[in-house]
């Protein structure tokens, strides 16, 4: 995944299209479907604890007036057991709940996260050259978790909030109608502040998705990048560029928390204020005896019932501005089209796949820039070796690239014994292909599970037979556990030249008919460079193999070479017709001290 130097939280790679919350909403609430009995489980603890909770205020009353106030001691033990009994019944309900809703939660954000992944496995690879890999994973761990939040415990407090709420406001008008339409006093003023906070709190919590994803994606990058950082001395200037993106995550996390610290207080104390003036005008009741103490202080308890639930959906318009900003992210993710998904893609290469390809007039694009490739036209018959040289930006790794579809042509036609890969299935397609790149990416596992990548059913004798085919057996038999050595994060543990070996070893397992190959031996030494050109020629023998050729030692060999300049084909043919061409090619070879062709043809421009 591309990492850039220079991105800030407003840049476009950390960006997702705006969605309302009511999309957001309907998307996230389809992951409940599969569990509607822990949903229902999860409800129905909640509420029952809530109606245990119901019975608190009017026990509190009858034992104030009827057990305290007549002086009934007989009955003063059995309600106080009542109530304890009550209370037990409450908080095991909700023990119970707590439980569920953690194998809810779970359960959620396990399919969540599957789905998000699955969906970034399945994206093409110019998906990825826009956006940081600190990004994406903080979409995947940050952004799903606050999704989740409003999934289980939205669903579960909203549902019990309402319920009390409705069922406490019955309550209350049942009980003192009067003291019922004072207590309704300040719900205008809360409507109102709940209004406010949502209108102004997505901009907030967008801001702070953006500055995560800023602040993770340089981590990664400069995780990865640690030794560039020490050879070039850059520990303090790598310090600066965080302290911006953590500043950057706290400043939006205050501005989050300042709204908060206004907005729940505030919404608190205007619910007193309804307190207040429910006691100022109860108490005048109790003292012209229109209600009794019990009553009074019943109807206090409710109160504090009625008006708790409404500070949670304040929380949850809090979690809710929060999951949308997160839900935005992930969603971008989800509805990002996948490689080939039409049915007519999804045809087979015929077996046995010969390996002949052939390039017809293909165009490609990366963006509004100038062409890569412009017109290639080619063809390699089955088991012959292509030679793909020309200065750097000639085109040689995007064309490398079109085959295996990592990127599609933007015109012209790519086909594999005659049949056109664009319409082959992908897992058809790129299971007769082989890659080995100039840089070789190990997993961070063991030698073993780096080979067998290639093949996973492969035994632990074809294993073998590969490492040793690849000339890295003795290597890794040097190893402190042998073939079960953790190579490292991208095989930091190995040299360049042992993990080139193991990639090599990787592909012979594949045994694929057709060969991409970047070489990858310009630095290494004199003696691992012929160990890996031996594992190379094994490698190639019998398989159409397209060569990104950096060393004209390799080209000698070739069946056909082709020299590239500015996405084009200007020369054509072996080792020895280029020469009697007198091209480019020719005055190319004759500069006997250039190792490398890019050397090469940087000092043959000017002549040409």
């Amino acid at each position: 995944m591309s990492s850039h130097a220079h991105l800030t939280e407003n840049d476009p790679t950390f960006s997702a299209r705006k969605r309302s919350t009511g999309e957001i909403i309907r998307r996230v609430s389809t992951y409940l479907s599969p569990y509607k009995g822990l949903a229902f489980a999860t409800v129905a603890c909640a509420v029952l604890s809530l109606l245990c909770a119901f019975a608190f205020p009017r026990l509190t009353q009858y034992i104030i007036d009827d057990v305290i106030g007549n002086g009934d001691t007989s009955q003063l033990t059995p309600a106080i057991l009542l109530l304890i009994g009550a209370f037990f019944l409450r908080d095991f309900f909700n023990s119970v709940r707590i439980q569920v809703n953690n194998h809810f939660e779970q359960n959620v954000v396990f399919d969540m996260r599957r789905e998000v992944y699955a969906r970034l496995q399945r994206l093409p690879v110019r998906y990825y050259d826009k956006r940081a890999s600190g990004d994406l994973m903080t979409r995947v761990i940050e952004d799903v978790n606050a999704v989740e939040r409003l999934l289980i415990d939205g669903t579960e407090q909203g549902t019990v909030a309402i319920v009390s709420i409705f069922g406490v406001l019955a309550i209350l008008f049942a009980t003192n109608p009067v003291l019922a339409g004072v207590a309704m006093i300040p719900i205008p003023l809360l409507a109102l502040g709940a209004m406010w906070y949502t209108l102004t709190a997505h901009k907030r919590y967008r801001k702070q998705r953006q500055a995560s994803s800023a602040m993770n994606a340089l981590l990664m990058d400069n995780l990865q990048g640690i030794r560039e950082i020490k050879a070039y001395g850059r520990e303090q200037h790598e310090d600066g560029r965080f302290t911006d993106r953590a500043e950057a995550m706290r400043q939006s996390t205050l501005t989050i928390m300042r709204a908060w610290a206004f907005y729940n207080p505030s919404m608190n104390f205007i619910a007193a204020i309804g307190t207040g003036l429910v006691l100022w005008i109860g108490g005048g009741q109790v003292m012209a005896e229109q209600m009794s103490v019990g009553e009074l202080v019943a109807f206090l308890f409710y109160l504090a019932l009625f008006y708790e639930p409404i500070s949670k959906l304040h929380g949850l318009n809090q979690m809710l501005q929060s999951a949308r900003a997160g839900g935005e992210r992930v969603f971008d993710i989800l509805d990002s089209t996948e490689e080939r998904k039409t049915a007519e893609t999804n045809q087979p290469l015929p077996a046995p796949v010969r390996g002949e390809v052939e390039y017809r007039n293909v165009q490609f694009t990366y963006a509004d820039d100038k062409p890569a490739l412009i017109n290639i036209d080619l063809t390699a018959k089955p088991g012959q070796m292509t030679a793909l040289v020309g200065p750097t930006g000639a085109g040689k790794s995007t064309l490398v690239n079109l085959l295996p579809a990592f990127y599609e042509t933007n015109g012209g036609d790519i086909t594999i014994d005659g049949q056109s890969i664009s319409n082959t299935s992908l897992q058809s397609l790129r299971q007769n292909i082989s890659v080995v790149s100039q840089e070789p990416f190990l997993f961070n596992g063991t030698v073993r599970e780096n080979i067998a990548y290639g093949n996973l059913d492969a035994s632990d004798e074809e294993i073998l037979e590969a490492a040793k085919a690849a000339n890295c057996h003795d290597f890794i038999g040097e190893l402190t556990d042998g073939f079960d050595t953790k190579v490292g994060e991208r095989g930091v543990r190995l040299s360049v030249g042992e993990k080139q070996r193991i990639s090599i070893a990787r592909a012979l397992l594949k045994d694929s008919p057709i060969l991409i190959l970047d070489e990858a031996t310009a630095s290494v030494d004199t003696a691992t460079e012929r160990l890996i050109q031996q594992a190379l020629e094994r490698l190639m023998s019998g398989r159409t193999s397209f060569v990104i050729a950096h060393r004209l030692s390799t080209i000698r060999n070739a069946d056909q070479i082709l020299v590239l300049k500015n996405g084009s084909i200007i020369e054509r043919g072996n080792h020895d017709e280029l020469i009697e061409q007198q091209g480019l090619y020719s005055r190319l070879a004759r500069i006997q001290n250039t190792t490398f062709i890019e050397e090469g043809f940087e000092k043959l421009e000017p002549a040409g």
